[in-house]
């Protein structure tokens, strides 16, 4: 069975997710290369791992965080269904077991909060880690006075932390913002929807979601 390194040591993968993220650049999109993809991989991980789930169910979501945008290089509209066939097509002929292929291409087909379910719990896992990768250096834009309201929230955003208490009840995103970027307000006018996805997948993982900004508990 291929480990989560062998993916992402896999130059193919590399390129696609290099090339998606290049597209993004030139839509003027936030940064969704290699920091968040290994980020969002990190975080399913630990998500599963800490629940108790068995490592190879760790992996599949570590694998399924570092896949989930590349169908980025195919456009931005609909990139979780083209990412999950791409996805598939590289696990087939890397020969992973069906049901790990179906795993896989199931949770990065309904990462995206306009057509995503948390159906199982990789995709839970996924949901969570992609929507909290909120922060200052996704921000490409290096003017903040021709910020637009993504590059406000996300550099407003110093610090995000993605957390699971000791009794496992519980799934906190705790972000520390910078007010003079962007309001709490402006926050929840682009991330409302993903908020709801969180809150969604961590009821599918026997959690429930918090999240707190500037020690403020807000869901």
């Amino acid at each position: 069975m291929l480990s989560f390194e062998d993916i992402k040591n896999n130059e193919e993968i590399k390129t696609y997710i290099t090339k998606a993220d290049e597209s993004l650049c030139a839509l003027g999109f936030t940064e969704h290369s290699f920091a968040h993809v290994t980020r969002t991989a990190e975080d399913a991980g630990y998500i599963l791992r800490t629940l108790g789930y068995s490592e190879r169910e760790v992996a599949l979501a570590q694998i399924s965080g570092y896949l989930h945008d590349i169908g980025n290089l195919v456009n931005r509209k609909n990139h979780s269904l083209s990412g999950a066939v791409m996805a598939f097509r590289i696990l087939d002929k890397l020969e992973f077991d069906p049901a790990e292929i179906a795993t896989i291409t199931t949770a990065i087909g309904n990462h995206d909060e306009g057509t995503g379910v948390p159906v199982n719990p990789v995709s839970a896992a996924l949901i969570l880690a992609d929507k909290s990768d909120v922060r200052r250096t996704r921000v490409r834009n290096t003017e903040t006075s021709s910020f637009d309201i993504h590059d406000r929230v996300n550099y407003s955003v110093k610090k995000s932390i993605l957390k699971i208490n000791e009794e496992r009840t519980l799934i906190k995103l705790k972000l520390t913002v910078d007010t003079k970027y962007g309001s709490v307000m402006d926050y929840f006018e682009i991330f409302l929807a993903r908020m709801i996805m969180c809150r969604k997948a961590a009821e599918r993982l026997n959690l429930e979601f918090k999240l707190i900004v500037n020690e403020q508990q807000l869901i």
